[in-house]
């Protein structure tokens, strides 16, 4: 990987050595699904999708690989590749930095395993909601090592459920999968004490979707 894949800033020597490592990673984890040139494709798109916003520069190469493995995930079920039976659940938001973050922590500690949830927005923030994040660490959930990011096209078709909550028109539509609107509040710019019932209206919502998904909560 060059420095002119990435035209939004200058990268550095340990940015490129980062993303080197990244891909190495990335092609063993896939191997005999996908191969380099797609596995090199999709890590220089996710670099770029939070390059342009302000992220610490040491961090895009992780969340770039983050982001990338979601992705690469994804289209492995969209393909065919990988069905293990695990329904596939994704809360959409607009910047992804409050209420689906709760949503993707309560589903992800009380399926323990036996689901899989993502997240994304439409216009996705720098960094999650540090009163949402309180509000969950009461709960005992970290989702501080959560970031912002936006949904694509093979994580919307990958999933079983769409649940949006706040993105009106701009989330995407495909057939054939199940689509939920939740009416929750947004907790962008309000305090802990106004967050902690939205977070608990989350919460009875995730249960009752694992519920209707026979996926038993922890």
């Amino acid at each position: 990987m060059t420095d002119t894949a990435y035209p939004y800033q200058e990268i550095t020597l340990d940015q490129q050595v980062a993303l080197h490592t990244a891909a190495t990673r990335l092609a063993e984890e896939f191997d005999g699904i996908y191969g380099t040139e797609t596995i090199e494709k999709f890590l220089r798109n996710s670099y770029d999708q939070f390059a342009t916003a302000a992220t610490i520069p040491n961090y895009l190469p992780l969340l770039a690989e983050r982001f990338a493995r979601q992705r690469l995930r994804a289209l492995a079920r969209v393909e065919g590749h990988h069905r293990d039976g695990r329904p596939v659940v994704l809360f959409l938001c607009t910047h992804n930095a409050g209420r689906s973050q709760m949503a993707l922590g309560f589903f992800t500690h009380l399926a323990g395993g036996q689901a899989i949830a993502w997240s994304g927005g439409s216009e996705p923030g720098i960094e999650i909601n540090p009163a949402a994040i309180a509000a969950m660490a009461e709960r005992g959930i970290d989702i501080s090592e959560e970031f912002p990011k936006p949904w694509t096209d093979e994580v919307v078709r990958a999933a079983d459920v769409v649940i949006t909550m706040g993105c009106g028109d701009a989330c995407p539509i495909f057939p054939g999968t199940r689509y939920e609107d939740w009416n929750v509040d947004d907790p962008a710019s309000l305090d802990l004490a106004d967050i902690r019932p939205i977070r608990d209206e989350i919460e009875r919502r995730i249960r009752q979707l694992l519920g209707e998904l026979n996926v038993t909560t922890n």
